[in-house]
């Protein structure tokens, strides 16, 4: 698993950018809850950690696209490819991000390590 951060340094309606092969983004929402998906938008190559938090909804800074962070389905076009979505663990207080073996959708020319 990764270390993504102490809870109590990610306050509700934040994202934080975690480092890994592809970038991961960690929310946390007014409701409390803690979700992970891969940072980089399908559409187009823009972090969502930058975009805007909704509900259990993220909006791409770029071209407004929207992916649920339960499911990491697309809510609002122009993406057509969900977001890899991520189990996170919160343990004595830390948040930890278990990245998940599926492929990534990335946009066009966004490649991982060891990935042509």
């Amino acid at each position: 698993m990764i270390p993504a951060c102490p809870l109590a340094s990610l306050p509700r309606g934040e994202a934080l950018r975690v480092e890994a092969d592809p970038p991961i983004a960690v929310f946390h929402t007014e409701d409390g809850e803690i979700f992970a998906i891969d940072d980089t938008c399908t559409h187009q190559d823009a972090s969502l950690a930058d975009g805007w938090l909704e509900g259990c909804e993220i909006e791409c800074p770029l071209h407004a696209s929207r992916f649920d962070l339960r499911t990491g389905r697309v809510d609002a076009p122009p993406a057509k490819l969900p977001v890899r979505t991520h189990e996170v663990v919160v343990d004595d207080g830390v948040i930890y991000v278990k990245q998940s073996e599926a492929p990534p959708n990335l946009p066009p020319g966004v490649t991982v390590k060891g990935q042509v």
